[in-house]
């Protein structure tokens, strides 16, 4: 008799789950045994390594999957708390008469090859019963693994080897429709399930009084498939115009809290929504009509997506400022932990970074172009601080969280990597409305519902408020420096300091 144990860890969805299908679908599989391990202590609404918010979001993760799990298979999914090893010892036990296969997913993320690394070690090779599947392309288009050791591989640096690389494996681009692994069975072919006991079970009702209040963005693959049908495969003008470059940073004009672009990202991360159903989605729209083109398409942000996973499962240190091939070793400034602060906590005097951040101190989410602004600022822009303070506070609060792509894109927009753009292109943190950041500013609607203080300023002023006369401020009932802080720094100098500063590091590297 087998057991195949599921163990869901990115992937928290029911379709297009290769791992889930093949536990339904194998003829040698007798009993399913689906898992979900919280492998931190929760604290009052955070762990270590999560906020608030992004562990509120995986919260609502598991529950769906829970729940979905139940309404369509009748499996039970087992919900642990602890160290990931510890919770399958635990259970080890019970699991001794059968043969037992632990299914997981591949992943780049030094952390969980950790994870996996020390459970083969220390059960799968100790244990004649129990054996490891890893499967590939739960979270990705391609096999990762298969596409780094493959002959002739280089570590991809611009759009151009993307198109090349999908184009050489996959074909013409608006003819690409990927196999999904939807497990969809009759009654008849479900596996049965199996119950164990652990000191580590625990409870969603045991853990919810812990958590914030649900946020804007509510997690879970049915969230997900709304979402997708809303803002994908029911707006195909919408999908064939799509330009990433040119949406709106701030935000749907009258709702401060709905992206111009299709939000989905945090569905993605947590693999509430495979990305194979969203190329697919994209593709059956576009082949119909003309459609815009990596990179800045749907299609070209995936591939972008797809990049920074094969970096980071093949550059050697993808997360550190130092034996980076990726990464130009610049000299940043000593931590300041002031600046940071400020910069973190959106108080910085600079209103268009402090309603950035703000929005993701509140939401967990923050678009693209947000992004840019806020990391360029924190870096080689304004404050001079290494993007590593910056990618670990993203790492922490983002809902859409993800180790390879968090790092990829603050490595990118620091200006240390092969494919960052130009180091002197600073953006200007105080933007006008022809700004590539592309703020709306004649209502800027968006800095007055994150930076309430300023609600009352002509829009004249609202970026620069600093620089508004007193009366104004006074008939605003907004004094800049008592009611909203000065600039943390002058940006036209510190500009022109960082640029000679990033310019002698590059030439000390050569």
């Amino acid at each position: 008799m087998q057991v195949a144990i599921v163990w869901f860890r990115n992937s928290l969805r029911i379709h297009d789950n290769p791992v889930l299908s093949w536990a339904c679908k194998s003829e040698s599989v007798d009993f399913v045994l689906p898992i979900y391990i919280f492998d931190e202590e929760i604290h009052q609404g955070s762990t270590h390594s999560m906020g608030e918010h992004r562990l509120r979001f995986q919260f609502d993760c598991v529950e769906d999957l829970q729940q979905n799990l139940k309404h369509k298979f009748d499996l039970d999914l087992h919900i642990f708390s602890g160290d990931c090893l510890e919770v399958l010892q635990s259970i080890r036990g019970q699991l001794q008469p059968f043969e037992v296969t632990l299914l997981e997913e591949f992943s780049t993320a030094p952390r969980e090859r950790k994870q996996s690394e020390s459970i083969e070690r220390k059960l799968i090779n100790v244990d004649q019963n129990w054996s490891a599947k890893s499967f590939p392309s739960c979270q990705t288009i391609l096999d990762i693994g298969a596409v780094v050791n493959s002959p002739g591989y280089r570590p991809p640096k611009s759009m151009k080897d993307m198109v090349r690389l999908f184009r050489t494996k996959f074909g013409d681009f608006d003819n690409i429709v990927f196999k999904t692994n939807d497990p969809d069975l009759s009654p008849s072919e479900s596996k049965q399930g199996l119950s164990v006991k652990s000191e580590h079970l625990i409870s969603l009702d045991e853990i919810r009084p812990l958590l914030s209040a649900p946020g804007y963005f509510r997690g879970g693959e049915n969230e997900a498939i709304t979402r997708l049908e809303k803002k994908v495969t029911s707006q195909h003008d919408y999908v064939r115009r799509f330009n990433k470059p040119k949406s709106i940073s701030s935000n749907v004009q009258g709702n401060p809290m709905e992206p111009s672009t299709t939000g989905l990202s945090p569905y993605i991360s947590t693999g509430c929504l495979s990305i194979r159903r969203l190329w697919n989605s994209c593709s059956e729209i576009q082949q119909s009509s003309e459609h815009t083109v990596p990179p800045v398409s749907i299609h070209g942000q995936i591939l972008f997506r797809e990049m920074f996973y094969l970096l980071s499962g093949s550059v050697e240190n993808w997360d550190q400022d130092s034996g980076n091939s990726q990464c130009k070793e610049i000299e940043w400034g000593e931590l300041d932990h002031e600046l940071l602060e400020s910069w973190d906590t959106g108080q910085t005097g600079f209103p268009l970074i402090d309603a950035m951040m703000r929005q993701l101190n509140t939401t967990g989410w923050m678009h693209h172009l947000g992004r840019h602004a806020v990391s360029c600022f924190l870096t080689r822009g304004q404050l001079w601080q290494n993007w590593t303070h910056g990618r670990d506070i993203f790492e922490r609060k983002l809902i859409d969280s993800d180790w390879a792509l968090n790092n990829g894109n603050w490595l990118w927009l620091a200006g240390v990597a092969p494919f960052s753009m130009p180091y002197y292109r600073i953006y200007n943190p105080c933007p006008d409305s022809k700004s590539s950041l592309n703020v709306e500013t004649k209502d800027a609607e968006f800095i007055r519902h994150w930076v309430p203080e300023l609600s009352e300023f002509p829009s004249k002023y609202i970026f620069e408020p600093h620089l508004a006369p007193l009366q104004i401020q006074e008939s605003a009932g907004c004094l800049i420096g008592k009611d909203y802080p000065n600039p943390i720094v002058d940006r036209k100098e510190s500009r022109k300091k960082n640029l000679e500063s990033f310019k002698l590091s590059l030439e000390k590297l050569r």
